[in-house]
C-alpha cells in the first residue's frame, strides 16, 4: 500500500493547552485559538512537517499528532 493515501491524526489535549499561540503560529493551515485554548482545524490530515514543528514546540506536550489509522505518535516524540 502507497504512503500517499497515509492520514495523521491530530489532537489538543485541553488539560494541558495553555494558549501559548504558538501551534497556531507554527502550523496556520491546522490550529486555531478558541477561548484562549487551541484546537485542531480537523482532526485527520494529510502529513504535513508543520504539524511536528507546532508539536514539537509546544511547551506543554499539548499537541499530539499520531498515524491516523495506527498507534504510533509522530510527534512530539514518547
Amino acid at each position: 500500500m502507497s504512503g500517499s493515501n497515509e492520514q495523521w491524526r491530530v489532537h489538543v489535549d485541553p488539560t494541558r493547552c495553555i494558549g501559548s499561540g504558538i501551534c497556531a503560529g507554527t502550523a496556520p493551515k491546522h490550529f486555531v485559538l478558541v477561548d484562549g485554548l487551541a484546537r485542531p482545524l480537523a482532526e485527520r490530515v494529510a502529513p504535513d512537517d508543520a504539524l511536528v514543528d507546532a508539536a514539537d514546540s509546544c511547551p506543554m506536550e499539548a499537541v499530539i499528532v499520531s498515524e491516523a489509522d495506527g498507534l504510533r505518535r509522530i510527534a512530539p516524540e514518547p
